[in-house]
Formats: structure tokens, C-alpha cells, sequence
């Protein structure tokens, strides 16, 4: 028998990729959207006064501690709050839950590049709808057949915010499929979909802790839904691993929501930063959708995305370029903090200068 039967089974496909985390650690590192500010002051204290001996303990395998906050602050039952290891272990659960029939699936061709790479996995079917020229939504595409619908708002890479009025859209015109609302990026300016709720059974609202309550490492996601869908997913959660969630993420997470002032201040500076560099940005010629997340898609008038992406680099500045149809001529640049920023700048500034 050949050595290499046993590939025949293997379970083949292209995995997504993350952005580089560089190991030098002083470079000005604007590629993956993480916060540039520590996490509330209550984190940090209930680090220190951890009791690491509990590590030895399963955590909770309910998540009880954070799934009560969660729907505390959001004022919503527990039974309509799911957590998971960060928002992409969240709706990884939720394809494998409910994107089961035999119809292909629908989200935008511009988009998080992880859906795909879901959807091949658990060899579920899928067909992307395209953006138009404004990176905008077109509701009437989803309105096909269909076995379920995701998108983010604000859109990811794209930053661009749709109005609900164009979620309840597609809602209505989807009651028998579920639809997932991806709002990683809610916090910067958009309008959560979570008070059309109790209008529709079939929505799911999943969110993270990874960007605005810069908790990327701790790896907390959540969603919100009916109680019907929560325990569907968690019936799913269970007869994977009952214990996704570890000790330290459950009680930090905790105090990250607790801590709503701090909350909204570090996004309100976030927000001031980005509107600033927007700015900034169009006065050195480029351009990009309107922002509602803590990054700007932009591209230059004359100078390729890839140049400025390697020219950054080179000075040690990360920031994200995708080699993609469409988007190939676009930087994806985090938002830092006020002095990254004006490094960056700076920087572009003397390398833009006659182009």
C-alpha cells in the first residue's frame, strides 16, 4: 500500500491568514486592528490578585460569570448570551450550527476573509454578492434563495456602516434562514442591530472583546440571539469542547464589562484619532469609505497600495495589504494611538512629497 493513501481522507483546505505579528517589538505595528490602549483598570487589578492555584479547576463550562454580565449590561436574559474564544471560535460554532441545508449561504465579496474559509471547511455551499463601487450593501442580493446570510457592520476591511433600516431589509426578506450580523467593530460609530431583536428570532449579533475593550489576547467573543438559537449553539458547544472558555478569560472578561466608563472613553479617543487622520490622509491625496471602525481603507491618487505598503514596512510600519481582486490597490491602516499616528504621517508626508 502507498504511504500516501492515507492523504486521500485528509480534510484539505487554504487556511485563513492572519495578519503578521512581528517579533521586533518596536515597530509601529498598525495591521490587525488591535487597540492601542491597555484594558480597564479593573482588569489589570483582578490579574494581579488572580489566584493562578484555581488554574489547576475546569473553569465554569457554562461561562456563567460573564454570560450574567454580558446580559446584564446588554439587558438581555443569560439564556440569549453564547461566549466563545474570541468571536471567531463564536461564529464557527454558528456555521457549523446553522448553516446546514442545502442552499449556499450569502455574504459580500469585500468582506472578512474567514467566512469562506468556514464555509469550505464544513463543506457548506456559498455564493458572495458583490459591493457596489461605494463598498455599500446592495439588500436586493439577498433576497435570493439562500440557507443563510452573514456580513459585518461596519463592513471589514472596508470600514463602511450600513443603516439598519438595510438590516431589517434583509431580515424580512430572510425569515426562514438564520441571519449573523458580525459587529467586531460596533463600538466606533455604528448602531448595533441588537434592538431589532425582538422582532426577529432567526437574527444573531456577535461582538468582541478584541477591539474596543482591547482584550485581543485574552481571546473573548460572544453573540446574542433567542433563547431557541443560544441553546442550539450550545448544544453544538458541548459535543465539541465543553470547556472553551479558561479561567482567566472568564474572570477578566468579567471586569472589562463592568468598567463602562473607561469603555467609552477609550473609544471616543480612538474615534477623535481616526477623524483627525482622515484628514490628514485626504490632504496627502488619499482617499477612502467613510470609516465607523478603528481603521481606514484608503488608497492613493498615484502611488500603488503595495509601494506605500512595503515603503512602510521598511521604516516599521505595519500596516495590512491584501493581493486581491478589487481591494489590491487599498491599505488597511489601524488606528493607534496619537503619536503612532503622527509618525506615520510624518512619514508619508517626506515619502508622498512631488508624487
Amino acid at each position: 500500500m502507498s504511504v500516501q493513501n492515507w492523504e486521500k481522507n485528509v480534510r484539505k483546505v487554504v487556511p485563513y491568514v492572519a495578519g503578521e505579528q512581528p517579533e521586533n517589538k518596536n515597530v509601529i505595528k498598525l495591521n490587525t486592528n488591535e487597540c492601542p490602549y491597555p484594558p480597564a483598570p479593573g482588569v489589570l487589578t483582578a490579574k494581579e490578585k488572580m489566584d493562578m492555584g484555581d488554574l489547576r479547576l475546569y473553569p465554569n463550562s457554562k461561562s456563567e460569570s460573564l454570560v450574567n454580565a454580558l446580559a446584564e449590561y446588554y439587558h438581555v436574559k443569560p439564556t440569549q448570551v453564547f461566549v466563545g474564544v474570541g468571536s471567531d471560535d463564536v461564529i464557527s460554532m454558528a456555521f457549523l450550527t446553522f448553516f446546514y441545508g442545502g442552499e449556499p449561504i450569502l455574504f459580500p465579496d469585500v468582506t472578512y476573509s474567514f467566512y469562506d474559509v468556514w464555509a469550505d471547511l464544513y463543506r457548506i455551499p456559498y455564493k458572495t454578492c458583490a459591493l457596489d463601487e461605494n463598498w455599500r450593501i446592495d439588500p436586493a442580493d439577498y433576497k435570493q434563495p439562500n440557507g443563510g446570510i452573514i456580513f459585518p457592520n461596519p463592513n471589514a476591511p472596508t470600514g463602511v456602516f450600513e443603516p439598519l433600516e438595510k438590516v431589517e431589509e434583509i431580515l424580512k426578506a430572510n425569515p426562514d434562514v438564520v441571519v449573523i450580523v458580525d459587529e467586531a467593530y460596533v463600538d466606533f460609530g455604528g448602531e448595533s442591530a441588537l434592538s431589532l431583536l425582538d422582532r426577529y428570532e432567526n437574527l444573531l449579533v456577535v461582538q468582541t472583546f478584541s477591539k474596543s475593550r482591547s482584550m485581543a489576547g485574552l481571546r473573548i467573543g460572544f453573540c446574542i440571539g433567542s433563547e431557541k438559537m443560544i441553546a442550539y449553539l450550545n448544544d453544538v458547544k458541548y459535543s465539541v469542547n465543553s470547556y472553551t472558555m479558561n479561567y482567566p478569560a472568564l474572570q477578566l472578561g468579567v471586569e472589562a464589562v463592568k468598567d463602562e466608563a473607561y469603555f467609552k472613553a477609550t473609544t471616543a479617543k480612538i474615534i477623535a484619532t481616526r477623524e483627525r487622520v482622515k484628514k490628514e490622509l485626504s490632504e496627502l491625496g488619499f482617499t477612502f469609505p467613510d470609516s465607523k471602525t478603528n481603521f481606514i481603507f484608503a488608497s492613493h491618487k498615484s502611488v500603488p497600495a503595495k509601494e506605500i505598503f512595503l515603503a512602510l514596512r521598511e521604516h516599521n510600519i505595519f500596516v495590512r495589504y491584501w493581493e486581491k481582486p478589487r481591494i489590491n490597490n487599498s491599505l488597511r491602516i489601524t488606528i493607534g494611538t496619537d503619536e503612532q499616528m503622527d509618525v506615520m504621517i510624518a512619514f508619508l508626508k517626506e515619502y508622498l512629497k512631488d508624487r
